[in-house]
């Protein structure tokens, strides 16, 4: 499974992945999708936002096992983020399959769409709708760099956009959601242990900050004479690391757009996106708030007009202890090593995340030896990738099969 997704939407020079939301690529990874599901007889399905399910057993009963993760990625990402959640998934249900065991509860591994937000530049879209999280006018609302809404990309790769709106019927089917992922950071390296178990996923958000100048000569105007956004914005980006040391946050600006964008123009209109992250509500406000005072402050002395707008945010995710301290004492039953399974908190965004307000979620992550993330070095040990396997289906088991 792994050698057959792995070319797919890889660029020949970065080595990184760029499968986006609706392109040709997320579409060939829906593709490798339904045929997985259908090589093993699961009853596949589209819901109304996209979302892929593949059924084992009738999903009515209110009390389903589902698993799963996504298959788009960031621009140029790596390998593992989403679709290790995805073929394990796979491969934990024909490890079952290979026990011999007997499902009294219905399974289902699904790939929810549009996980990154790389294209319309909001994470978690088709779980976000199915959570009624997202508002169909919201949605509407979204256009990628070139100008192309959500609906029209959703149409134009043959899915019907009039149906996306919350899908509670289905949410109702879900009894616990389980999703691996690639863990993005080093803290199981740091223990030695392969797979972990997620406590909690921080508060983080997306924050768009927009400087507005003077267009003008680069070659002919005076540096006295200057109205120029971009000196704001950078001094903006290192108040946010600033602001990051100071609270034990994190605050990155990693995505920016200018105008009018010419080597010998001085731009009139420097864009930059703000993702910050921490460990708690306090903190999170904390550091935004400290990074747009100094902007702000910046932007007055420099006489350049900002406005700032919160394009998205997520509130810390407490997954359900009662299913986290179930993961663990399953895992600890099958394990050799005699050691409690880690369980550690993330700064990372997942559908897990987002459906946790829903259904009762839980997290295992699979080591990742460098901790790098979000880039085509992302790595994890096959080894590592064959326990995550079996601990998935050591948990699918307890759960489905008790």
């Amino acid at each position: 499974m792994w050698r057959e997704l792995a070319p797919v939407g890889r660029h020949p020079d970065s080595g990184g992945y760029r499968r986006y939301a609706w392109s040709a690529a997320d579409l060939e990874c829906r593709a490798w999708f339904r045929a997985q599901a259908e090589a093993r007889g699961l009853t596949y399905e589209t819901d109304r936002n996209g979302n892929q399910w593949a059924w084992l057993g009738a999903p009515l009963a209110g009390d389903a096992v589902v698993t799963g993760s996504h298959l788009d990625s960031v621009p140029d990402g790596g390998a593992f983020d989403g679709p290790l959640g995805v073929v394990s998934s796979f491969a934990a249900l024909d490890e079952l399959r290979s026990r011999g065991v007997a499902f009294t509860r219905p399974l289902a591994v699904t790939n929810f769409g549009d996980e990154e937000g790389a294209r319309f530049g909001l994470a978690c879209v088709g779980s976000r709708l199915a959570a009624g999280q997202l508002t169909v006018a919201d949605a509407h609302r979204l256009r990628d760099a070139d100008g192309i809404a959500l609906p029209a990309a959703m149409e134009s790769a043959g899915y019907d956009p009039d149906t996306i709106g919350p899908d509670p019927e289905r949410l109702a089917r879900i009894g616990a959601f389980v999703e691996l992922h690639v863990e993005q950071g080093r803290a199981l390296d740091l223990t030695g242990d392969p797979v972990g178990i997620a406590s909690a996923i921080w508060p983080h958000g997306r924050w768009r900050f927009d400087f507005r100048g003077e267009a003008n000569h680069a070659g002919t105007t005076r540096l006295v004479d200057r109205r120029d956004p971009m000196l704001t914005y950078a001094e903006t980006v290192l108040a946010a690391r600033r602001e990051a040391e100071l609270t034990g946050a994190v605050a990155t600006f990693g995505k920016i757009a200018v105008e009018p964008n010419g080597v010998n123009a001085i731009p009139s209109l420097v864009r930059g996106w703000l993702d910050s992250r921490a460990a708690d509500q306090a903190t999170l406000d904390a550091v935004v708030t400290g990074i747009e005072r100094a902007a702000r402050e910046y932007a007055e002395r420099a006489g350049i007009d900002l406005d700032v707008v919160r394009e998205s945010f997520t509130p810390v995710v407490e997954f359900e202890h009662a299913l986290r301290d179930e993961l663990a004492k399953i895992l600890e039953g099958s394990g050799d090593t005699g050691r409690p399974v880690p369980v550690l908190g993330t700064g990372a965004g997942h559908d897990a995340g987002i459906l946790s307000a829903s259904v009762p979620t839980a997290m295992l992550f699979v080591r990742n030896p460098t901790g790098i993330s979000h880039s085509p070095a992302e790595h994890a040990a096959e080894d590592d990738c064959v326990a995550g396997v079996r601990a998935l289906a050591d948990v699918l088991e307890g759960l489905a099969c008790s």
